[in-house]
């Protein structure tokens, strides 16, 4: 059994046999739910892409636990040249490291660096998808295609990524079991209702509405 907490934003801790941070932003973020400094344990430190709500404190938490940061070629880069432990990867490939495997998959967003990506964590016989920044694409039907997706982490809040309309429809095409909501909410300009989303995605999948430092399990 793998433990899925939102820790507000995008950020998510995945614990099964392994401890995997995807978009660790806690610093500066008004909807964190714990601060860095609790964070005492990651094997890995994934990064969708490079934007500050993202990349968040990506870094200085791989430097804390010692944890291996797997992320897009030029954030590995960056992160390398700090003397972190880094797998970087581009959409389309996989990386092992700590037992955990990491597909990156394709994500219709901009990028500082780089550019944006979805990635699915596969450990203990589960498969996590965690879409990071994303409109909706029909590139999201191949992700339903190339793997059976236990649970997905998709953004709601519109007017950077997908809204709730939007969103219901990438449910459909990825073909997901189980489906949190997440980037939205943290700022007023992102503000929408996760009920509205969980309307639209119907009975297309179990949607599973958290407040920050809430957890379910998969």
């Amino acid at each position: 059994m793998i433990k899925v907490t939102w820790l507000g934003h995008s950020a998510v801790l995945i614990e099964g046999t392994r401890t995997v941070l995807i978009d660790p932003f806690l610093t500066g973020n008004p909807a964190a739910a714990v601060s860095p400094d609790k964070i005492k344990k990651a094997d890995l430190v994934v990064v969708t892409h490079h934007h500050g709500d993202h990349l968040g404190d990506a870094f200085s938490l791989c430097r804390s636990t010692g944890a291996v940061l797997v992320a897009m070629h030029e954030i590995a880069v960056e992160a390398s040249a700090l003397g972190l432990r880094v797998e970087g990867m581009n959409i389309g490939g996989t990386v092992e490291a700590a037992g955990v495997k990491v597909h990156m998959v394709p994500a219709l967003h901009s990028a500082e660096k780089g550019c944006a990506a979805g990635v699915v964590v596969e450990m203990d016989g589960r498969f996590i998808y965690h879409a990071g920044d994303t409109g909706l694409t029909y590139d999201l039907r191949l992700v339903g295609e190339f793997f059976s997706l236990d649970l997905s982490l998709l953004p709601i809040g519109d007017r950077y990524t997908m809204g709730p309309a939007s969103a219901a429809k990438a449910v459909e095409f990825i073909r997901t079991k189980k489906v949190i909501p997440i980037h939205y909410g943290t700022y007023p300009i992102i503000s929408v209702d996760p009920q509205e989303f969980k309307k639209k995605v119907g009975r297309l999948a179990e949607v599973i509405i958290l407040k920050p430092g809430e957890s379910t399990t998969v």
